[in-house]
């Protein structure tokens, strides 16, 4: 199972997760729990897995977050609703969310319920040591509705590779506003869209654009340069690297049974526009661009 495999798979598993940051299902959960905004909301829902976890902890496991904007949210929002509450108002909104988004008929269906079974055994597969979210997510209970299991698998998943990603940065000294602006010069996601949505101001944008250039990553107009196009191209190889075990756990068959069942759900997650083109990730219409 080579490493174009975990990047295929991480391209048709996103965006069935990425419903829990955009359909409204789930941001009128997040209100209906007493959270002040989308921000507490968003905390609060992702970090729930790691039970009452302060805004350091939180931060750290997220990476890309100014403080600021992670302490704005926690330890409040434990306040208003346990991290146990949490976890079932999730699995209630994705549960509405996916049905509203794909229909009754889908997901009851035996491939939702058979890509269901396949992303678990993925998910279990996964390596977490030293993966904080992914292990917190691993060690969640299985859901018993086919539809929210397949979504909390491929969640465990999305996370497990996110922690290997940021171990990747963290081994190339790259702090978490360098990576972001790596990742807009290398035209994968919207530069303002990252920098506001993660709360850093312009000055500390400027300073890693500067810092990119002093390695010769960024030219002087801010675009990779062939050195900063090689580096961009050596994380993101060593990323997926790093996802690969679930997959060669899973084995090929399965593993392309599971591609296969996840193209139609993912297709409709884009073409629904509940995923904005400028989501930080990456995530654009463009997906299963690589093969495997």
């Amino acid at each position: 199972m080579g490493d174009t495999v975990a990047r295929a798979m991480w391209e048709r598993f996103e965006p069935v997760h990425q419903l829990v940051y955009f359909a409204p299902e789930v941001r009128e959960a997040a209100d209906g729990l007493g959270m002040r905004g989308y921000w507490m909301g968003y905390f609060a829902l992702r970090a729930a897995p790691l039970g009452p976890a302060p805004a350091a902890v939180v931060t750290s496991c997220f990476h890309v977050f100014h403080p600021d904007r992670v302490a704005r949210a926690l330890p409040d929002a434990w306040g208003h609703a346990s991290p146990q509450e949490v976890l079932r108002a999730r699995e209630r909104a994705v549960d509405a969310a996916m049905t509203a988004l794909y229909g009754a008929d889908v997901v009851a269906s035996p491939e939702v319920a058979e890509a269901a079974d396949l992303a678990w055994r993925a998910a279990c597969a996964a390596d977490t040591a030293g993966r904080v979210l992914g292990a917190a997510n691993q060690a969640l209970p299985r859901p018993t509705q086919p539809h929210v299991r397949l979504w909390q698998a491929v969640t465990t998943l999305r996370e497990h590779r996110g922690d290997g990603h940021f171990a990747v940065l963290v081994a190339r000294r790259l702090g978490p506003v360098a990576a972001m602006a790596l990742k807009s010069a290398a035209g994968e996601t919207d530069a303002e869209f990252q920098r506001s949505a993660r709360q850093w101001d312009a000055d500390a944008w400027r300073a890693a654009e500067k810092e990119l250039a002093e390695r010769g990553w960024l030219d002087g107009a801010g675009r990779l340069t062939a050195a900063g196009t090689a580096a961009h191209e050596r994380i993101e190889a060593d990323t997926d690297a790093a996802a690969a075990a679930p997959w060669t756990a899973l084995g090929p068959d399965a593993t392309a049974r599971l591609a296969h069942l996840l193209e139609p759900l993912a297709r409709t997650v884009l073409d629904s526009g509940i995923v904005p083109a400028a989501n930080p990730v990456g995530l654009t219409d463009g997906t299963w661009g690589s093969p495997g």
